[in-house]
């Protein structure tokens, strides 16, 4: 009994040990990298967080969504038509985006979750084909800035240094970015681990017998709707902090499939998977561009289908399915290390 508490607090070290190190790597990045490469590691964490709600939804609930691009814009502009139109604090916007988009996803998700499936997934479409359209309209010219959309100001650092280190625009939106990530990466763990995420993952697998045991289906489906958006929304707010600018073009279905495509890249129902999924929406477009700037998105897509013939399962479930056979190889050293400090 003695030696397989040992052995489960030995097993328990390894993903502790992962995370303080990504954190530690994650806070050193602005010491040695160039205000361009920072813009870059923020746009990876703002795209980590869009993917974390989508896989909420998508990965622990079951429920396919292919409209979260449309949460993303709602979230940017409603963080960019507050700092241009009234003058709020870019670090007050981000709140506001949150509970906007939380409600909307609510009650979007009230009639949308009745369907399953595919039809779920071409209703979502819909929202992502329409809303940026809407943002062109006349009506909402005024406070979108049309076609034409808005050009906001880099957000100033309210302190100039810290520990030593030059704060400009681009480092400080770095750090407030990472702490808003590691926030709800934190949430999200909480949220899985507790009776809530039982229900979604419950609902994904079994909702007859979920049912059966209970769970109100429908209020889950729409919570998970609901903080989903939420998440995704938070990433649009910070999307539009950091580039300063918004445009419906930006904003196109691509983005939404985009999303989608992380979520299967890093892997379904994994939270550090999002950081994966991120790092390939950020970068593979860039590098299939480098290689041929002709047929940029041929090779994108070539990459794309490279990516599901290496890690069918994502990538986290390849990273963890090498972690446990580097464990295995050492697996006999340390059972014997164990055994001696049993007896």
């Amino acid at each position: 009994m003695k030696l397989n508490t040992l052995l489960h607090k030995d097993a328990e070290r390894g993903p502790k040990l992962a995370v303080a190190l990504v954190l530690l790597f994650a806070c050193s990045l602005p010491l040695f990298l160039t205000d361009y490469r920072l813009f870059q590691a923020t746009m990876v964490l703002v795209y980590a967080i869009a993917i974390l709600g989508l896989n909420l939804l998508t990965g622990f609930t079951g429920q396919i969504s292919l409209g979260h691009g449309a949460f993303f814009a709602m979230g940017a502009y409603v963080a960019a038509v507050l700092m241009d139109q009234f003058q709020v604090p870019y670090w007050a916007t981000i709140p506001i985006a949150a509970a906007v988009c939380l409600v909307v996803g609510f009650l979007f998700g009230l009639p949308i979750l009745k369907l399953e499936g595919h039809y779920l997934a071409l209703a979502t479409f819909s929202l992502a084909v329409a809303l940026p359209q809407l943002l062109k309209h006349k009506s909402l010219e005024a406070w979108t800035g049309g076609v034409q959309g808005i050009v906001l100001s880099k957000a100033a650092p309210p302190i100039e240094s810290l520990l030593g280190m030059h704060l400009s625009p681009d480092r400080w939106l770095y750090l407030v970015t990472l702490a808003i990530a590691a926030g709800l990466f934190l949430a999200a763990w909480h949220l899985l681990r507790g009776r809530i995420g039982r229900a979604l993952i419950a609902i994904r697998d079994q909702p007859v017998a979920a049912s059966s045991m209970g769970v109100n289906i429908v209020l889950f489906k729409n919570l998970a709707f609901a903080v989903s958006a939420l998440y995704t929304g938070v990433a649009g707010a910070l999307s539009a902090i950091a580039v300063a600018f918004v445009a419906p073009d930006s904003f196109t279905v691509f983005l939404s499939l985009s999303l989608m495509a992380g979520v299967v890249i890093g892997g379904l129902a994994s939270i550090p998977g999002a950081l994966f999924g991120a790092l390939f929406l950020q970068f593979i477009p860039n590098l299939a561009g480098g290689i041929s700037k002709a047929a940029p998105w041929a090779i994108y897509g070539s990459l794309l289908i490279l990516c599901m013939f290496v890690a069918p399962g994502g990538a986290a479930a390849t990273g963890r399915a090498l972690v446990r056979r580097i464990r295995s190889w050492k697996r006999p050293a340390s059972v014997a290390r164990i055994t001696e400090q049993s007896t």
